[in-house]
């Protein structure tokens, strides 16, 4: 049988890529390859396939023996599942005043999950429990939002890590009052391979119970994961899921792109090489007068502040965005294609514009 013809055409450059955002990325091709092998023939629907059956001992060997995993379409929905999953209608999360649950999802947690976000300030993104125990309170007090999780991300919206040290702490604390603890991991993987160590040793191992695992950021088409850590942190997740609109019908084509990432080593070379990537255009943007990194370079990440007319002519010749126009400071992204041509580039067109 000839395959169908299809009048499909490119509409962009496929040799243009910029720094906006790890989400610009395409797909990678392991993972387009494993799309292709889930494709053709019959599966039974809503996750009672055989990928996402496979991908439940795949979660297992990163995340621990009680590990299981609930696929979903998209980060959002994950951390909006998982939050509802520890929570009850009148309880609160702590989070930073950066975290993207409060500032990037549109109020989703709230509006949709029906909770609420208790935000502490943080100079670089990450909780303590000395900063937890800025809204950590009133727990009797029927005028207040019970505070019941506190929600950590990894790496964090500044580029920032947690040392599983610094994560155990944070568990210990919140769990010795009563609470929860997430963590967003939508670029878990950049914060392992940062690290040099396994997931499970900043999750699992030091007390979280609950995550949102990221991997369109990590090379997926689509697709991420609720995991559930500790089975009686929660209850009725598959309701939830379903509830809360992402539950995926033909869910082997979710699972198996988490499979392709996390069966062998997909996801940690990925998430390398989009680390080495900023620090190379750290090290490269940190040589011209007038350009100032902000924080440390763990993640994938590079913030910066330059003036402001630089910025928008940069703007210009490559994609990127302000993370704080007013002050001048801007977010550059690598991500798992981007290369080493790419940031020579790019660094030679900032001491272009810084010159002029």
């Amino acid at each position: 049988m000839n395959p169908p013809k299809t009048d499909a055409r490119r509409h962009h450059d496929p040799e243009v890529r910029g720094f906006a955002s790890d989400n610009y990325a395409g797909v990678h091709p392991e993972v387009l390859a494993a799309l292709a092998v889930a494709n053709g023939g019959h599966q039974v629907a809503y996750g009672e396939d055989d990928y996402t059956e496979n991908l439940q001992g795949i979660v297992r060997s990163h995340f621990g023996p009680t590990a299981e995993a609930f696929p979903v379409f998209n980060g959002t929905g994950a951390n909006v599942v998982a939050l509802q999953a520890v929570t009850d209608r009148w309880g609160a999360v702590i989070c930073a005043e950066s975290a993207h649950i409060n500032v990037d999802e549109g109020g989703a947690p709230e509006r949709m999950g029906g909770l609420k976000l208790l935000t502490v300030p943080t100079p670089d993104g990450k909780l303590t429990p000395e900063l937890i125990d800025r809204q950590a309170w009133g727990w009797e007090d029927e005028h207040r939002a019970m505070p019941q999780a506190v929600s950590i991300t990894q790496s964090t919206e500044l580029g920032t890590l947690y040392t599983p040290e610094e994560i155990r702490a944070i568990c210990d604390h919140a769990h010795a009052r009563g609470m929860k603890v997430h963590l967003d991991g939508s670029r878990i993987a950049n914060a392992a391979a940062s690290l040099d160590v396994p997931m499970r040793t900043f999750t699992n191992a030091v007390g979280v119970d609950i995550l949102s695992l990221g991997g369109t950021k990590n090379g997926a088409l689509f697709g991420e994961a609720v995991v559930v850590i500790d089975q009686d942190a929660v209850s009725h997740m598959k309701h939830l899921r379903k509830l809360s609109m992402q539950l995926a019908s033909k869910m082997r084509f979710v699972s198996v792109q988490l499979e392709a990432l996390l069966a062998r080593d997909l996801w940690l070379r990925n998430a390398r090489h989009a680390n080495e990537m900023a620090q190379r255009l750290a090290e490269g943007v940190r040589a011209v007068h007038g350009v100032e990194v902000l924080h440390p370079v763990q993640a994938n990440g590079v913030f910066a502040r330059l003036p402001h007319d630089v910025s928008e002519r940069l703007q210009k010749r490559f994609r990127f965005y302000f993370w704080d126009e007013a002050a001048g400071v801007v977010r550059w992204m690598c991500a798992f294609d981007t290369t080493e041509d790419d940031v020579d580039t790019f660094v030679a067109a900032v001491k272009e514009e810084m010159a002029r």
